[in-house]
């Protein structure tokens, strides 16, 4: 895999690096996966896992107040209908929090950001976008293009 330009040997070093400017935001113009970009997607990740689990907890909270007691039928089935979209959603951001756990490990092993086929590094704009990515974007077209191939056939 690739090798990272600063290896991040503890979370207090992200932490202070992140400290610095509240509003930094990565620039092609710093070395790559420098402390200060680890630490900006470290706390995007975290932040974003953060929000996902107060949700997740909102929801099991509303589920056990709120039954389903309404008396009219069509008003239960469209209860019900909402709170099967509510959980489907809840379920696939629990696959997105494992992506994100995932995300985490990667910045603590010095492999984030970085292509996990060409071992290249992940544009910038790709990972704010999308900071679980994995590849880049000419190895995920090409992974895409691989499925629509073998689904076909």
């Amino acid at each position: 895999m690739a090798t990272v330009f600063q290896r991040v040997d503890t979370r207090a070093d992200l932490a202070a690096a992140n400290d610095a400017a509240p509003t930094y935001r990565p620039t092609a113009d710093e070395p790559f996966m420098s402390l200060r970009q680890q630490a900006y997607f470290r706390t995007k990740l975290e932040q974003w896992k953060e929000a996902m689990l107060r949700e997740s907890q909102d929801t099991l909270s509303q589920l056990q107040i709120d039954s389903l007691r309404e008396a009219d039928l069509t008003d239960r089935a469209s209860s019900e209908t909402d709170w099967s979209i509510e959980l489907r959603t809840r379920d696939r951001q629990r696959k997105l929090i494992s992506k994100i756990d995932a995300a985490l490990r990667r910045i603590d092993e010095g492999e984030y950001g970085y292509c996990e086929v060409s071992g290249e590094p992940i544009s910038l704009g790709r990972l704010e976008a999308r900071p679980i990515a994995t590849m880049s974007i000419e190895a995920q077209e090409r992974h895409e293009r691989h499925e629509k191939v073998s689904r076909e056939d």
